[in-house]
C-alpha cells in the first residue's frame, strides 16, 4: 500500500467504493470508510460489476482502508459522502489537505460544491455528477445498474486526470454550465424517494405509468420554480428537460420505446433513498425534495409535492410503508391542490 495515495475516495459507500474500485491499480487509491465498511472489506474484499457484463473482484488486503480523516492526503480527493455528512467532512478535510489538493464532489444534491469550497479555501474543488445508478448488492459488491458518463465542472487542474478516468472506464465530461447540469440530474433524483416508496426495481417502477405519473408532479413542481427563478437546466437526454413530464405520463408501451433510447437500466438497479431504507439509514431526501422545496420559499411559494415526499420518507425511515401507485398519486395530487 502507498505511503501517500494518488487518489482519496471520501466515503466509500455504493459510489464511493464503485468509482474508487474501478480506478484501484490504475493509481493509487486510499478509501476512507466507517469502522464498518473497514471490516467488510477486509474480509470481502471488493466486487465491482456492470450492466454491460464488466466484473472485477479486488482482494481485501490489495485494498488501502482508513478511518481517519488525517490519512485523507492526496493530490485528488473525491467526496462521495451523503449531502448531510458534507459539513463535517468539509471540517475534517480543512484540516489536512494541502494548498494544491483537487477536491471533486461526486454528490445528490446542489450545493455540496459550494459548502466544500466555503470550508476548503485555497483548494480547487469542483462539482461532479455521477448520472448512473449504483447499487451495493451485498456487502462490498458495487454494481452500476444504469448507463451515463461522469460530468465534471471544467478546470485546468482537471485535465491531467481524464486519462486515468478513461482508461477505468469512468470517461468523464468536462462540463462549463454544472449548475444547469446539477439541476438537471436532481430532476432525475427526484424519483429516488419514489422509487423507494415503491419498493420496486427502478426498470419495473419505470415501466408502471402510475408511478411515472407520481413522478411527474415532482418534475413538473421542480421545473416551474427554476423556470420562476430564471434557473437553466441542462439538456441531458435527446428530450428538453421541460418534455420530461409529458413523457412518463405516456402510456407504457409508448414510454418504453422512447425511453429505451435515453437511458439503459438493468433489472437489479434500484434508487439509493430505497438502499438507505433497507439499511436504517437516515436518506437523502432534505437534499434531494428539499432543494426544491427551498427553491420555492426564495420565491415565496410552495412546493407541496415535494414537500409531501419528503414527509412520507421520514414516516418510512422511522416505520416501513407498503405504497401502491394509485395511493401515492392521490396523496401527491392531493397536496398539489390543497389551498396554500
Amino acid at each position: 500500500m502507498s505511503a501517500v495515495p494518488e487518489l482519496v475516495v471520501y466515503g466509500t459507500g455504493s459510489v464511493g467504493g464503485y468509482l474508487g474500485g474501478r480506478l484501484h491499480g490504475l493509481t493509487a487509491v486510499r478509501f476512507i470508510v466507517r469502522e464498518r465498511m473497514l471490516r467488510t472489506l477486509r474480509e470481502r474484499g471488493m466486487t465491482l460489476t456492470d450492466l454491460h457484463g464488466f466484473q472485477r473482484v479486488i482482494d481485501g488486503p490489495a485494498l488501502d482502508l482508513r478511518t481517519g480523516a488525517a490519512d485523507a492526503i492526496a493530490p485528488l480527493v473525491l467526496v462521495t459522502v451523503k449531502s448531510g455528512d458534507t459539513p463535517q467532512a468539509a471540517r475534517e478535510l480543512a484540516d489536512v489537505l494541502p494548498a494544491d489538493a483537487l477536491v471533486i464532489s461526486f454528490q445528490n444534491g446542489l450545493h455540496n460544491a459550494e459548502l466544500l469550497r466555503a470550508a476548503l479555501p485555497g483548494r480547487t474543488v469542483l462539482a461532479g455528477m455521477v448520472p448512473f445508478n449504483v447499487l451495493q448488492r451485498e456487502p462490498g459488491a458495487f454494481h452500476q445498474g444504469s448507463s451515463g458518463e461522469l460530468m465534471v465542472e471544467d478546470h485546468p487542474a482537471l485535465q491531467r486526470y481524464l486519462p486515468l478516468f478513461a482508461a477505468a472506464g469512468l470517461p468523464i465530461e468536462p462540463r462549463r454550465d454544472m449548475a444547469a447540469v446539477q439541476r438537471a440530474k436532481l430532476l432525475f433524483n427526484l424519483n429516488n424517494a419514489i422509487n423507494a416508496l415503491s419498493g420496486l426495481p427502478l426498470r419495473d417502477e419505470l415501466a408502471r405509468r402510475g408511478w411515472r405519473r407520481c413522478l411527474a408532479l415532482a418534475q413538473g413542481e421542480a421545473l416551474a420554480i427554476f423556470a420562476r427563478l430564471g434557473l437553466p437546466v441542462a439538456k441531458l437526454t435527446p428530450l428538453p428537460p421541460r418534455w420530461l413530464p409529458l413523457l412518463l405520463k405516456l402510456p407504457d408501451a409508448l414510454f418504453a420505446r422512447v425511453a429505451s433510447r435515453m437511458l439503459a437500466i438493468d433489472p437489479l438497479a434500484r434508487s439509493s433513498t430505497w438502499e438507505d431504507l433497507q439499511a436504517g439509514r437516515r436518506t437523502e431526501v432534505d437534499a434531494l425534495h428539499g432543494a426544491v422545496v427551498g427553491l420555492a420559499g426564495r420565491v415565496g411559494q410552495r412546493a407541496p409535492v415535494n414537500q409531501r415526499i419528503i414527509e412520507l420518507v421520514r414516516e418510512a425511515e422511522a416505520r416501513p410503508v407498503v405504497w401502491t401507485s394509485e395511493r401515492l398519486l392521490q396523496e401527491l395530487s392531493s397536496a398539489a391542490n390543497k389551498p396554500a
